[in-house]
């Protein structure tokens, strides 16, 4: 089997998400997302999604419990679209929250200082 099929075709679900999410579904309880990644088992069984999410905390809990009620209706389409032997059972799970994602520069920054220079011109 080749190695990097699960890549391959966890990025096909990745962007058959994307699109369905953004411009096919009509249910106002769903906000700004977008698809991150998507992680397959081994066994192509059961998919994780992670998702990037805007609003207030109350608006993305909101917006996962909408994806869960429809994870029926997007795996339907993703195995439609894909025709794949096996479509994954969807879990959503939010990606980091905005207000983590912008402390992430400022935490390698850190790490950064802590680490010595490599010498430029090392002796001979």
């Amino acid at each position: 089997m080749d190695p990097h099929r699960a890549e391959r075709v966890s990025e096909s679900i990745r962007e058959e998400l994307e699109e369905l999410i953004g411009y096919e579904m009509a249910d106002p309880r769903i906000g700004s997302v977008t698809v991150a990644e998507v992680h397959l088992s081994p066994d192509f069984r059961h998919a994780h999604v992670s998702l990037i999410l805007s609003g207030t905390q109350e608006e993305q809990t909101v917006t996962l419990e909408a994806l869960g009620h429809a994870r029926q209706f997007l795996r339907h389409q993703i195995a439609e679209r894909l025709q794949l032997f096996r479509t994954p059972d969807l879990q959503f799970e939010a990606a980091l929250s905005p207000a983590l994602g912008s402390k992430v520069p400022q935490i390698l920054r850190r790490i950064r200082r802590g680490r010595p220079r490599p010498e430029k011109d090392p002796p001979a």
